[in-house]
């Protein structure tokens, strides 16, 4: 396979924070820009410049600070929109204008009440405005995979005309198949972009927990693209994760050979970071950043990952930032597990010992749901104390017997 770059636009600062909950001041996002530029994404989207003072305030500053990366704004083919964003960007090392449309009929008719010759006249007024601010120029056709696939052509064909040189492919509200949304770059590239100097983006919501595979499937179609948050947040069910993203291409570059700038050992930083600012920790099962990403409580897990952590991580807990994968004890744990954790509070128990510790063990197991190591302690106290009375009562009874021959 070719090996092709593969561009990462971060949206967490816009779309993700339009996440119920997820808001951000000011501060948080400085902090947020600055992890985000040491991560190594590509595009960091500021945020929605026309949609509060605070937005604009935010793109802004965003655009002042990080000057490593491309800063993109958002806004609507609307004219004041378009001076909003500019104004915001003005003093961007790399600034991006990113405007957006509508183009499925369902959108046309009951939200903008436009017709298809009022959305491209649209399209093309706004791009140029765009372009005379700005030579990069994104520009999104809202709800893609619902719309009439010629019209979305041809909508795609003025933005191009116009100098957009980003086109983007929203999967607004997560209801494409990887097949189908491959099917969909595939033709867009072939009807549109051919040989020009365009590329295809995508951007795709999770509803059906499809968004990663859809990206995936995409970026092989032609994409060179991805726009995605960290954690995975957004609108509804959220946006395509870029920490799965990015470990999909890394794990699996035998076939996915593609090049990006990302360096994968701040993703769990980053990810953590994101948590504290929002107050919204991820699920314990998360794919690369949850808490049980890299931990193992079976015994025969955890046999394997003691012998080789090949057996059952296809990546380093170190290669996305997690200090070290975890052996978590509790009822499906082994003797394997267990005499290592006691090997790491100092502790060499003999097999006998670790045996009678195990017993103990599975049984105060089946009662709670974690263990801690003031537990393991205890257990072995118990047993040193049953240990010792056992011997102290077998010495009484030889003495006792001694005392009966005399």
């Amino acid at each position: 396979m070719i090996t092709d770059r593969v561009t990462i636009f971060d949206t967490t600062l816009r779309d993700g924070e339009q996440s119920p909950g997820c808001s951000m001041n000011l501060d948080e996002k400085l902090r947020m820009a600055r992890q985000l530029e040491r991560l190594g994404v590509d595009v960091i989207e500021a945020g929605f410049p026309i949609a509060s003072e605070g937005d604009f305030a935010a793109a802004k500053a965003v655009a002042s600070v990080c000057r490593q990366v491309t800063v993109a704004a958002l806004c609507r083919t609307a004219e004041p929109d378009i001076a909003r964003a500019a104004e915001a960007l003005a003093g961007a090392a790399h600034p991006r204008i990113h405007t957006f449309v509508a183009t499925s009929d369902i959108h046309l008719q009951h939200k903008l009440r436009k017709t298809r010759a009022e959305v491209l006249e649209m399209t093309r007024t706004s791009v140029r405005m765009a372009r005379n601010f700005a030579e990069e120029v994104e520009f999104s056709a809202e709800d893609a995979t619902r719309s009439d696939v010629d019209f979305l052509c041809e909508v795609f064909a003025v933005a191009v005309d116009e100098g957009a040189t980003i086109l983007n492919v929203p999967d607004t509200v997560g209801y494409t198949l990887p097949s189908e949304f491959a099917a969909l770059v595939s033709n867009i590239h072939d009807r549109v972009v051919g040989d020009k100097p365009v590329t295809i983006s995508v951007h795709c919501h999770n509803d059906l927990g499809l968004a990663v595979a859809n990206s995936l499937a995409a970026i092989v179609a032609g994409a060179r693209q991805v726009e995605c948050t960290i954690n995975g947040i957004g609108e509804r069910a959220g946006n395509a994760s870029l920490e799965e993203l990015v470990m999909a291409m890394h794990v699996r570059s035998d076939q996915l050979s593609f090049e990006m700038n990302v360096n994968t050992r701040e993703l769990y930083p980053t990810s953590q970071l994101l948590s504290a600012i929002i107050g919204f920790d991820v699920q314990p099962n998360k794919a690369i950043v949850g808490r049980n990403a890299f931990a193992h409580e079976a015994g025969i897990h955890q046999h394997g990952v003691i012998n080789n952590p090949l057996c059952y991580e296809i990546m380093t807990p170190e290669s996305v930032g997690v200090p070290s994968n975890r052996l978590v004890l509790g009822k499906h744990s082994g003797r394997h597990a267990l005499g290592l954790r006691y090997e790491e509070l100092g502790y060499a128990l003999e097999h006998g010992e670790l045996d009678a510790a195990y017993g103990r063990f599975t049984k105060l197991a089946d009662r709670k749901k974690r263990i801690y190591d003031q537990d393991l302690i205890t257990l072995l106290s118990a047993e040193m104390q049953t240990s010792a009375e056992v011997a102290i009562n077998g010495a009484s009874e030889t003495r006792a017997r001694a005392s009966s021959y005399r």
